[in-house]
């Protein structure tokens, strides 16, 4: 039976394989980026077949998005907390998109119960809406 930190992990190497990272969660997990509310946009995943369609429209919204720097600070068996890097492209805009997730996994039974994400919404913003910042005001 997995760990959070070892599904964290697998987690964040398997971001591209929506097939194979759809396996580490539990059928009832959620998937919370909370600070994508502020900027209009949906922030909230239930269940499998819901989180499976979120990461299936990762590669069609970022090329080579690929986590790096890996830092975790909390682990035990049923919840770890860490810090990674992403560095990809926006396919929509052609932009760069340098970002620093902070997440938290909660671990039940070996699955992912809860992955909650926090990530810089200006960054988000630049990248991705078409007028940038602006989109905003």
């Amino acid at each position: 039976m997995k760990t959070a930190k070892e599904l964290l992990l697998s987690y964040l190497e398997q971001i591209n394989n929506p097939d194979t990272a759809i396996e580490l969660f539990a059928d009832d997990a959620v998937f919370e980026l909370p600070y994508l509310a502020s900027l209009g946009l949906p922030w909230q995943w239930k269940g499998r077949d819901v989180i499976y369609n979120f990461l299936k429209n990762l590669p069609k919204t970022f090329g080579n998005f690929k986590f790096q720097n890996i830092r975790i600070h909390i682990d035990t068996p049923d919840q770890t907390f860490g810090e990674y890097d992403v560095n990809a492209i926006v396919n929509s805009t052609g932009r760069v998109y340098p970002q620093t997730y902070m997440g938290r996994v909660v671990a039940e039974n070996g699955k992912i119960k809860l992955i909650r994400e926090a990530l810089d919404m200006v960054v988000v913003a630049k990248g991705m809406f078409p007028d940038g910042l602006a989109h905003l005001a």
